[in-house]
């Protein structure tokens, strides 16, 4: 497993005030996942990135290229090109994990000679809700050590098979670390090596659940339906002439009862398809047609 964790130096080009143009370098860890040369890391290691440069374990140094890199799930390829075979790690399944199992979180955060370092730790919680800049993400709670020179590199189970990609991007977390949990990664992997990104359906209104306060003032009965909080401009429910304030009662003629049902239903939606929201405005109601479209 040591063999497949490496250091990923960034390099940023940045301006001060009297436009004077400097270096700033980052650091991070990665895994190798195939022997061609693709890296998985998290996509903040190398988010805006000029150069990247990737230091094996064995101590080589290899120029390396963003293949894919998706915010919503911090996560990240890259390519690096090598004339011989790399060693990849082997990839676990996350869905199998209990909390109390013993884990370790493994990084190469600074390159240095005596091989990667490691942590040891318990699963302190699965399918954590963490809010970000991007939306919202489902993490694992660890208490092994995860520092941002660790993030990127992988979280292995007693087999050294990698369940869960270690992620330092959570500026509150204390004493604890989150790591994306390597199914995920699995279910995009292939999207972001051949196309470079991932295509998500969105229909582009934020809701929020309908709390007993919120159905009274709108005369609803409490726990149902969804509130529309904000919509996108020139999204797809703009388009359909959804407005804030409105309340969601069914979608595709099922009753919603918390708003990740509306997400739900729309991440299992094909491009161009659509869904047909029932919806009350202020006591009237309505079908509205939403024709799905990429997240942009």
């Amino acid at each position: 497993m040591g063999k497949s964790i490496v250091n990923i130096a960034s390099v940023r080009m940045l301006q001060d005030q009297l436009f004077r143009v400097f270096p700033v370098e980052g650091v991070g860890s990665g895994v190798i996942i195939d022997e061609k040369g693709y890296i998985l890391t998290n996509n903040h290691v190398i988010d805006d990135a000029d150069r990247l440069k990737v230091t094996l374990a064995d101590g080589r140094v290899l120029k390396g290229r963003v293949a894919g890199s998706d915010e919503v799930t911090d996560l990240a390829v890259l390519k690096v090109e090598s004339e011989e075979p790399l060693p990849a790690a082997a990839l676990g399944d996350s869905e199998g994990l209990k909390a109390g199992q013993i884990v370790l979180a493994i990084g190469n955060p600074f390159g240095l000679t005596g091989g990667p370092a490691v942590t040891a730790g318990i699963v302190s919680s699965l399918d954590r809700s963490i809010q970000t800049r991007s939306g919202v993400l489902e993490l694992i709670q660890t208490d092994a050590a995860i520092n941002p020179g660790n993030s990127g590199g992988p979280l292995v189970n007693a087999k050294g098979e990698v369940i869960a990609i270690n992620t330092a991007n959570m500026p509150y977390a204390q004493g604890i670390g989150f790591a994306v949990p390597i199914n995920t990664a699995k279910k995009i992997l292939q999207e972001l090596i051949e196309k470079g990104k991932v295509s998500r359906p969105w229909i582009g209104i934020s809701s929020m659940k309908v709390t007993p306060r919120l159905a009274r003032h709108f005369g609803l009965r409490a726990g149902e339906g969804a509130l529309v909080a904000g919509v996108e401009p020139y999204s797809p429910a703009d388009d359909a002439g959804l407005r804030k304030g409105d309340i969601i009662e069914e979608i595709d003629g099922n009753r919603v009862e918390d708003p990740s049902q509306i997400a739900a239903k729309v991440k299992d939606k094909q491009m161009n398809e659509r869904v047909v929201l029932t919806v009350n405005r202020y006591g009237r109601q309505l079908q509205v047609p939403v024709q799905v479209d990429e997240r942009p």
